[in-house]
This record gives structure tokens, sequence and C-alpha cells, in this order.
């Protein structure tokens, strides 16, 4: 008997790009839209300018390139400077579940190298160094260790631009052939507050530099591509983050077949951002790191490191590095993400994403070739190109456009202090920039005052009509550690100027809905400026007499919390407000 395929789409009418504009306008219609383009209005746009739309209905004609297996290397970095902590911490790890090591030596004495890897099975566990300028010193170090042995992998980590690059390719290749020489590191860029597709492109940039490096010196164009590991950030966007490694591996693929090395395969080590983690409610971070790491395993790296979720306060604890260890295992294990090679194979979003970031990625390749090559742009184009995109991030950030969660969206004032031993607890990353720095600086001189920061909200109407825009008002000055005071439902406004003075604040913000505001606004900010008020804020849009100014849902942020810093004579020093 022969069995019909089901057709899990039979019993519903068949769908179109049209009758999803007029539902989707529908419900736009609703929210108050005026517009008649459902399409622009739900789209969004990427710090590289790629537009994000809300729909697709189509593959891109473009090739899929896959990693080599489906699951990948759970790779934890380890920065202490003292080796016995450091010995101890490998240990504990490779106990554990992590199956390779990432050995930042900018705070660790190559010379420590020996203590810090007794023990360890080298040629079961790789060993991926991070020595900066002494990776030379570094590099010898670990080959003598490696004696005898064959390494099960690693790499020296050679920057593309370092000047004893073919001696090191010349020695991994003739003493341990599955030891690399090279890492591409693109987390810089990333971290200086790039996007993605500036990301890819330097890092393509300087993998064509590496190549031209090695292959001048004679070394062949298949060993020279054999030598190099890529290394990105992965972030808490995970569509995006997923597109990225894809898309990466494409270019470099590209590359590689210019270069007649058509086999070649792009070697990716994914790194939790380091700008997206937090101080301020660091727990946050373990969310953060979980949606980073299953991008990057859903977008085919082929090693991970979630970086601990206390990495911002200092040197990470026992227990963030068992959470951090723990989240890779929750994904590969029990969630299965790495039971396929591509899982996001043939999503059309995702599909057009990735080759949305490859077109991009490749023309700003091609401006660095332009330029001179990757030496030439490091110096004249790039520095411009991240500044352009870290000051539209940062425009988005301090309107919370892009929220932080816990430090510019619902912090917690009452939260208790996380403190972790000084040291390098984050990569090193000249010119990094941390998302919620800003904010937290201001937490920081809000925390160091005598007596905590407060802002009057005169709460205009009954609870159910102020609640909204009180409840908004107390989150967004919290988020400079400033606290806040309501005066309770009413709509005298004398009563309201009484609680005022109470309050002892210069500082006071109206809250209730538009129609009130109609009513009492102009009446009660008179109130308020005759008890003493120095600033007079609205929670809302709409112009009122003896109102300064609007605290709304797209305003900036930081611009009024520096405002209002200044208004309670405690502004940082070097605020000219």
């Amino acid at each position: 008997m022969t069995v019909s395929p089901l057709d899990l789409a039979a019993e519903f009418p068949p769908g179109s790009r049209e009758r999803w504009r007029e539902l989707a306008l529908g419900v736009l219609r609703k929210s108050g839209f005026e517009g008649d383009d459902p399409e622009a209005a739900l789209s969004s746009v990427t710090y590289d300018g790629i537009t994000v739309e809300p729909l697709y209905d189509r593959l891109p004609a473009a090739p899929r390139v896959l990693r080599a297996e489906s699951s990948w290397d759970v790779r934890q970095r380890h920065a202490h400077p003292d080796p016995a902590v450091t010995r101890e911490a490998i240990q504990a790890d490779l106990e554990n579940g992590v199956t390779s090591l990432w050995l930042d030596l900018t705070s660790l004495d190559p010379a420590a190298l020996p203590a810090v890897l007794d023990g360890v099975f080298l040629d079961l566990a790789p060993v991926v160094l991070d020595a900066g300028p002494r990776t030379e010193e570094a590099a010898r170090i670990f080959l003598a260790i490696a004696a005898g042995t064959a390494l099960a992998g690693g790499n020296l980590g050679a920057g593309p631009l370092h000047p004893g690059l073919p001696d090191l390719v010349r020695r991994c290749v003739a003493e341990q052939p599955a030891v690399l020489a090279v890492t591409v590191d693109a987390l810089p860029y990333h971290d200086a507050g790039g996007g993605d597709a500036a990301e890819l492109g330097c890092s393509i940039a300087a993998g064509v530099a590496a190549l031209r490096t090695l292959t001048d010196a004679g070394i062949s164009a298949g060993q020279a591509f054999a030598q190099l590991e890529f290394r990105y950030a992965a972030s808490a966007d995970q569509f995006l983050t997923i597109a990225k490694f894809r898309a990466a591996r494409r270019l470099w693929s590209r590359v590689a077949e210019v270069c007649g090395v058509p086999e070649a395969v792009q070697r990716q080590h994914a790194v939790t951002s380091s700008a997206m983690m937090t101080a301020r409610d660091p727990w946050v971070n373990m969310l953060r790191t979980t949606l980073a790491c299953f991008g990057a395993g859903v977008g085919g790296a082929d090693a991970v490191t979630v970086q601990p979720f206390d990495a911002a306060l200092g040197l990470p604890d026992g227990f963030a590095r068992r959470i951090a260890r723990n989240t890779q295992a929750l994904l590969v294990e029990e969630a299965g993400v790495a039971r396929v090679i591509d899982p996001a194979g043939g999503s059309w979003y995702v599909e057009n994403l990735t080759a949305a970031l490859a077109e991009r990625a490749w023309t700003w390749f091609q401006e660095i070739e332009r330029a001179g090559g990757y030496a030439a742009a490091l110096e004249t184009l790039i520095p411009g190109r991240l500044a352009t995109a870290r000051a539209a991030r940062a425009r988005e950030i301090a309107r919370r456009k892009s929220p932080v969660t816990g430090v510019s969206e619902f912090p917690n004032l009452g939260e208790r202090a996380v403190v972790r031993e000084p040291g390098p607890g984050l990569p090193a990353s000249p010119g990094r920039v941390r998302y919620a720095a800003e904010y937290e600086a201001l937490r920081d001189h809000a925390d160091a005052q005598p007596e905590r920061p407060l802002v009057f909200l005169a709460t205009i109407g009954p609870v159910a009509v102020h609640t909204a825009r009180a409840s908004f008002a107390a989150n967004l000055f919290a988020a400079g550690g400033i606290a806040t005071v309501t005066s309770g439902p009413g709509t005298d406004a004398a009563a309201l100027a009484e609680a005022f003075r109470d309050a002892g604040t210069p500082v006071a913000c109206l809250c209730s809905s538009d129609r009130l505001y109609g009513e009492h606004a102009e009446t009660v900010a008179a109130a308020l400026r005759a008890a003493g008020a120095e600033r007079i804020w609205l929670a809302g849009k709409g112009d009122h007499p003896g109102v300064d100014g609007n605290i709304r849902a797209g305003g900036d942020a930081l611009d009024v919390l520096r405002t209002t810093f200044a208004d309670l004579g405690i502004a940082p020093k070097g605020d000219a407000r």
C-alpha cells in the first residue's frame, strides 16, 4: 500500500505576501501607526547598514560552506597571574568538560608554562597561546615542553603581522603538524564598537595579509591556509551571530578559491562578547553568554569560549568558571545543538542575513585592499569605520533603543555588590567599549555619595492612571543610581508641593496621563517651583508651562541623568553642566 506524504499545511488557505502586509498593517494601526508600509515600519538596520526585514519568502542564490564536524571544541581561557591558581583551574576545567585551553600569557609569565601545564595530557587537550609581544618566547617554551609528544592541536597565537611568522609556521610544520601558528583575532574590531560586517571584513583582510607574508617567504599556499585560525566575537543577538560565522566561512572560501586552494576551510574560534558584559547585575551575563554560545554553535564555530559571568569585575571565581563550562555542556549534551552540522541552513531569514553580511563584508574588505592592504588600513581607514559604528551604537544605548538589562533597563539599586580579585577578567583589547560603561559610571558616582541621590515623582491622579509613567521614570532614574520617592495619588497642587518639600530634593518629575497633564501640569509645576524645585521633568511627550523637559521612550536617558546629577549638585568632575 502506498501512503501519500503528510501535508501539514493542507487545511490552511495559501498565504501571500500581500495578505501578510494587510494583516500586519491592521495590527500596526491599532497601536497608532499612520503609514501604509508595514515592512518599512517593522524593519531594522544594523550598524553596518544592513536592513533586517520582518519577512523573508525566498532563499538567496548563494553557496553554503559547512564546518567539518557538527560538535565544537569547548575552549576556556586562563589568565590568572599565579601559576598555581592557573594550574588548579586548568585541572578543574579539563576534568569537567573543557576540551581545549586558551592561555592568556599577557599577565602570566611564559616561563611558568611548564608549571601551569604540569599534568595536562597535551596529546589529548589542545593548547592555544596568547602572549602578545612575547609570542616567540612562549612558542619556544611550549614547543620544548611538547618535545617527543604528538600534540592534539592548538595554536601558537602569532598575529598576522608578527615579524617572525614564517619561522613559527615552519617550526609547526616540522615539529608539530597538528599545531597552528597564526591567530587572526577579530575581537578588537568588535570590542571597539564595530559592526559584524566590519569585523568580518577586517578579519579577512588580516588573513590575506598573513597569507601574503607566508607565501612571500616561500611557504606554499596550502600550508599557509592550514596555519590560520580566526577568532570572532559572539554576541547576544543570536541570529546575527549565526549569520556572521556562516558568512565568515563563505568569505574565506572565496579567498581560498581565488588563491587556488578550494579545499581550504576556515577554522573558527568564537568568544562571547566582552563589550556586552556588565559589572552591574552580572548574573544577567549568564543569559547573554548562553545566547551568544548558542549562536556561535549553530553558526558553525569550531571552538567556543564562554566568558564567565563575572569577567567584567576581575578574575573569575570557581563558580563562574563552572557556569561557563556548563553552559556549553547543556547546549551540546542536553539541548542537542551540536547534533547537526548546519541547523540554520535553509532558514530564509538566516540565509538572507548571511548573504547580506557576506556581501557587505566583502565590499569592506575590498576597500581595505584598495587602501593599501591591512597594515596600511590599520592606521588610516579602519579606525574611522569603527568610530562611525561606535557612535551610532552609543546613541542607541543612550536612548535605550539598545537596552542593557539590569543596567539601563530594570536596574536594581539594592543589588549586593559582586567583588572579584583584580585582574584581566576579559581578554586584553585596546579601545574596548563596554556597552554598559557610561551607565555604570553614573551608578558608581551615585553610590559614592553620602546619601542616595533622590528625585521626587509627582504622581497626578489615581494609581491606574499614573503607574505606567511613574514606573518608567523610576526605572530611568535608577539607571543612573538615582532613587525616587512618589507623592501618592492626587491632583491637589498644594498637597503635591508639600510632599515635594518633605522629600528634600530639588528635582521633580510629573507622572500622569496626557489628559490629566492638560488639566493639571501647569498648576502642579507652578506649585513645585514655588516649593523650591530647580528642575521639573515630565514623563511623556508634550510641552506645558513650567516644565523644563521631558523624559520619554527614545529620549536620551544619559543626557537626562547627567542633567539631573548637575541639578542635584553632584555632577562628576569634567561634566560642565
